[in-house]
């Protein structure tokens, strides 16, 4: 895989130019972008995948709810419809996608919706009797045709995107530039124990501008296993359990794992996977066999919420530290 992305890497210029002529054309105008009345804010990254932006949404969700209607829009991905949805009773991760549909069932408060035009979303969203007071948009950094309020941009601590590179051979959507349009870069997925000094040695590489605040979070893993009937993972503890994983990057979540000596099988697929029904068989299988399997909160939602005896384990982003400048930050921005 690595040799064939070698290969590729004339490629990597070629869609590295036509990204960057995209953004400039972007930048003096050519290519229009719309601002709306309504505060909207952007949580993206440069790359592919991976950097945790479900948590980041959810955590925004906690902070704002209690003072604002919030409106959730997201492109809904490798969902089976098409168009502006929003979702109700009736719908279900294969209609809205997996990580819209895990907003909807964590939050009855709010509206989620879907629309690959995010531009025609809002649009739909201000036209609502009872629109929202703000509208989180869910991975549309380089959604460029709406001008975010505020953006906010993800980079995940095992890959940072200044040592990333574009696709093919990489995994950057666009250059390494574009991170100039965030108001706050948040390092993810750092380890609970990151220094000061290593912190500020990350800030240092980033070269943030003068308009632009750094900061540091963690994953922060439930220890209360919840689905068909909940469960405490000090329970699990010494006994051999059977993981399920279809998302981006796994590694937290295993390393969690073993750290707290718990063994398992792990059945890896990849992020968004669409399970084939002989597959979700084998798996209900396992759980009828009354083996403890579990899985993430999205694969959960997604694929296996009617399964018996199987359980998720859910997190949350955490910040490291300044979590309060951050809220005042985005509060100051709504308001």
């Amino acid at each position: 895989m690595n040799f064939l992305r070698k290969i590729l890497f004339p490629f990597s210029l070629l869609y590295g130019l036509i990204t960057s002529v995209r953004n400039y054309l972007y930048q003096i105008n050519v290519f229009k972008s719309t601002k709306f009345k309504t505060p909207t804010i952007v949580v993206g990254n440069l790359s592919v995948g991976g950097t945790g932006k479900t948590p980041q949404i959810e955590y925004l969700i906690r902070l704002l709810q209690n003072n604002y209607k919030i409106a959730v829009l997201s492109r809904g991905y490798k969902r089976k419809s098409k168009g502006f949805i929003i979702a109700n009773e009736h719908s279900n991760a294969e209609i809205i996608g997996d990580e819209p549909f895990q907003y909807y069932k964590k939050f009855p408060n709010i509206i989620v919706c879907v629309d690959a035009n995010r531009t025609n979303g809002i649009q739909q969203l201000e036209a609502l009797e009872n629109k929202p007071d703000i509208i989180l948009l869910d991975d549309a950094f380089q959604h460029r045709k709406v001008q975010g309020g505020f953006n906010i941009l993800l980079t995940s601590y095992q890959n940072l995107y200044i040592n990333d590179s574009m696709l093919p051979t990489g995994n950057l959507r666009e250059h390494r530039s574009g991170a100039k349009r965030a108001q706050v870069i948040i390092v993810t997925k750092c380890p609970s124990t990151i220094s000061e000094a290593e912190q500020l040695e990350i800030k240092n590489r980033l070269k943030p501008s003068l308009n632009q605040q750094v900061f540091f979070t963690t994953i922060k893993y439930d220890n209360e296993l919840k689905g068909s009937s909940n469960l405490n993972l000090l329970e699990i503890v010494n006994k051999e359990i059977t993981l399920i994983t279809g998302i981006a990057n796994p590694a937290p979540l295993t390393d969690y794992l073993k750290n707290l000596n718990i063994k398992f099988k792990h059945l890896k697929y990849p992020d968004h996977y669409n399970f084939k029904k002989h597959e979700v068989e084998k798996i209900n299988a396992l759980t009828l066999n009354n083996n403890c399997v579990i899985t993430t909160e999205k694969d959960y939602v997604r694929i296996f919420a009617g399964l018996q005896n199987l359980r998720y384990i859910s997190i949350q982003t955490k910040f490291v530290a300044n979590s309060s400048s951050f809220d005042k930050l985005i509060n100051k921005y709504v308001e």
